[in-house]
């Protein structure tokens, strides 16, 4: 194949310009490598402070739903300020600079160090609160951060990391700790940027989260949602259905950890639904359901239009021409008719249409979980609502999944609470069964390296019988 010269002059533009970021950002890092605890902890204010305070937090948010056309201004606000006071909350106080940990009995002493520059690709979903979100972990380690939005998110992202890059001035710190590639940003610089950047996290589409993994970079890709939520016939129907609605509504199902289904024990099911229309819920009979199946996925399956991707309730009833009382409510539920590609509502939605199983008990409910998140999800996440101890036990050792929510809202808490232990993130591992590196809700630990100093102890060697007498007790030498 003969290569056209203007390409390969392109292609060279192209690393040259990532590289120059790549060159400032490290000199950048220079520039703070002495900064103790004290200062460190600063920059991760001076970071979260850009986008917390109410004007800008505001204008974020309203040039993010102008320029994707995602979810609604009210609602990110409310994730920037939340998600950005929580994270703040989980790093202040944390050591990240020099030692960090010392066992005088064993001898160990762990120093921690940068980990380079960090490449990290943002969704056009959370434009806004996830290039700020990990900027603040980045700095919390003195590295420093290279942003790569989708083009959809560009504008927003560029207006976030300006605002960061002025507060790092503020307190004295380099600009260039925070910089986003240079626009046009095209997939060309997304890929060289995960290259060449030191360690990598991609938030977002399973074709970047798959291109970053086989990019040979270090990396933290995380794996996509499709959250469900088992409701029990134990539950306390009024409330789940409260969190179901709550986190199936909220900046119109952008999060990838906005339930996608909910899986209801039968004896309670009626109820159930009840209970979700009561929350503003509209239940699609047949044809209605096929209306909008085809208006959500109008080739059958795969992608999902963007008529109904995180968009009012009222557009999408609109679009699927369903009947006046459905443009009045909050979310729409349609029943399950089957699990895999043929039925593409028993994936990842990312829109206000909630898919619903009728299943026999509690063991056909674990069955139809698994089976969604084999499909679709695997790894990510699922919720119980439930007051069975016991269920609660069981799910947990039964279901492959990161995180396990018990009786609270998936997209409040999936990403970290102040009412349960899961640190603050916008970036959620799925361990292996998702095709990732960690199962861990992404946090600054992930940005830091550490050098283990061991010293000489009292010897503590065991003896032949301590370690094989049992064995031997038992089978025999």
């Amino acid at each position: 194949m003969t290569t056209n010269p203007s390409q390969v002059e392109s292609a060279s533009e192209t690393a040259d310009g990532v590289d120059a970021c790549l060159d400032r950002a490290r000199a950048a890092m220079d520039e703070i490598a002495d900064y103790d605890q004290e200062r460190v902890d600063e920059l991760v204010q001076a970071v979260a402070w850009a986008i917390y305070e109410d004007e800008r937090a505001r204008e974020i948010s309203e040039v993010a739903v102008r320029d994707t056309g995602f979810g609604n201004v009210e609602d990110k606000i409310t994730k920037k300020r939340r998600k950005t006071a929580g994270t703040l909350d989980d790093l202040l106080g944390e050591p990240s600079v020099g030692v960090i940990d010392r066992d005088e009995e064993a001898g160990l002493t762990e120093i921690a160090k940068p980990v380079g520059v960090v490449g990290a690709v943002v969704p056009s979903t959370n434009p806004g609160t996830t290039p700020a979100n990990l900027a603040m972990m980045a700095v919390k380690g003195r590295n420093a951060i290279v942003v790569s939005p989708s083009p959809a998110g560009l504008s927003t992202c560029e207006l976030v990391v300006e605002y960061v890059r002025d507060e790092l001035e503020s307190v004295g710190a380099p600009r260039d700790l925070v910089q986003m590639l240079p626009a046009p940003v095209e997939k060309e610089k997304t890929y060289a940027l995960m290259d060449r950047c030191d360690l990598l996290q991609v938030t977002g589409s399973e074709n970047n989260v798959r291109r970053g993994e086989r990019s040979g970079t270090p990396n933290y890709c995380v794996g996509e949602g499709n959250v469900v939520s088992v409701v029990d016939a134990t539950a306390d129907l009024e409330a789940a259905a409260e969190r179901i609605a709550k986190s199936k509504t909220f900046d119109y199902a952008t999060s990838c950890s906005s339930d996608n289904a909910a899986v209801i024990v039968g004896s309670v099911y009626d109820d159930a639904v009840a209970a979700l229309e009561a929350q503003g819920g509209y239940l699609c009979d047949e044809d209605e359901r096929e209306r909008l199946e085809e208006t959500m996925f109008p080739d059958g399956h795969g992608s999902l239009s963007s008529a109904v991707t995180a968009q009012p309730p009222a557009e999408i009833a609109a679009a699927a021409d369903l009947p006046p009382e459905a443009h009045e409510a909050d979310f729409f539920m349609v029943e399950g008719q089957g699990i895999g590609a043929e039925y593409p509502l028993s994936g990842e939605k990312l829109s206000v249409v909630l898919t619903l199983y009728d299943v026999a008990d509690f063991d056909d409910a674990l069955e139809t979980t698994s089976e969604i998140l084999d499909f679709e999800g695997s790894g990510h996440s699922c919720g119980l609502h439930t007051t069975d101890d016991d269920h609660r036990e069981r799910i947990g050792h039964e279901i492959d999944v990161a995180r396990l929510l018990i009786n609270q809202p998936q997209c409040y808490g999936n990403g970290g609470s102040f009412d349960n232990g899961l640190n603050f993130t916008l970036s959620m591992g799925a361990g292996t069964w998702g095709g990732n590196q960690t199962d861990e809700n992404i946090n600054y630990t992930h940005f830091l390296n550490t050098t283990t100093v061991a010293e000489t102890v009292e010897p503590d060697e065991p003896t032949e019988d301590e370690l094989f007498g049992s064995y031997h007790e038992k089978y025999g030498r």
